[in-house]
């Protein structure tokens, strides 16, 4: 089966002539769950805006598979300010032309399961932190896309919160949905990641499984944080 999507990033940056990140290239194949590990500042978050088509100076491509839809959940949770949850969900299944039946029942578990049944009808702007970010991964996950890229998505959440999002991910994944998950959380990501994305300065400092990532580092049974730290400390004395 072909990927679901590939990314050939030779250089983006919000100026030109001035990139951020260079010589990013890699794929997301069916059930795959890729980890995009890096600093602050490293180009995580332009990689993501690299793929969204958000970056004034982008020289690459971005190719999905035919038809291909794909969701995105941003690390900072953003919501209309006159609508509710439940007004957010009616709007966006309005907008994809989902059967009305079928989506208020899979809305209706999903608020059920999030904890966040009793809340539908309050506005999002209202919510806690970590109940924001549930919501913004209610609305990503009802249109059941192929492929999910998620932008930090464990920050707000508490323990309960974070099972159930790695649940969900897991189900997503058995049904063929490939996902790119930013996180800083090294040893969530060292559990449930297939590969990994390595971005330092700008660059994609390593990549593959953990197995090839320790080949790389020399470090046959080195964590994931501890590769990471390996090669920023090897590519900060260059």
């Amino acid at each position: 089966m072909s990927s679901l999507f590939k990314a050939k990033i030779h250089s983006a940056g919000y100026e030109l002539g001035k990139p951020i990140i260079q010589n990013i290239h890699f794929s997301i194949e069916p059930g795959e769950l890729i980890g995009l590990i890096g600093p602050n500042g490293a180009g995580k978050s332009t990689t993501i805006k690299s793929i969204l088509g958000l970056m004034a100076e982008m020289d690459g491509e971005i190719v999905f598979q035919d038809n291909i839809q794909y969701s995105y959940v941003p690390e900072r949770p953003l919501f209309y300010d006159e609508l509710t949850l439940w007004e957010h969900l009616d709007f966006l299944a309005q907008v994809e032309g989902l059967d009305d039946v079928s989506y208020k029942e899979q809305a209706n578990e999903l608020l059920k399961t999030y904890k966040l049944a009793e809340h539908a009808h309050e506005f999002p702007n209202t919510y806690s932190k970590g109940m924001q970010q549930k919501a913004m991964l209610i609305l990503s996950f009802i249109t059941n896309p192929s492929v999910y890229i998620i932008d930090e998505p464990f920050i707000g959440l508490d323990p309960n919160a974070m099972k159930l999002l790695l649940e969900s991910i897991e189900e997503k994944r058995s049904r063929g949905a490939g996902i790119l998950m930013s996180t800083h959380v090294l040893d969530t990501a060292e559990k449930v990641c297939d590969r990994f994305l390595l971005i330092h300065q700008g660059v994609l400092a390593a990549q593959g499984t953990l197995d090839e990532i320790r080949e790389q580092c020399q470090l046959p049974k080195g964590s994931l944080y501890d590769c990471f730290h390996s090669i920023a400390e090897g590519t900060d004395d260059e």
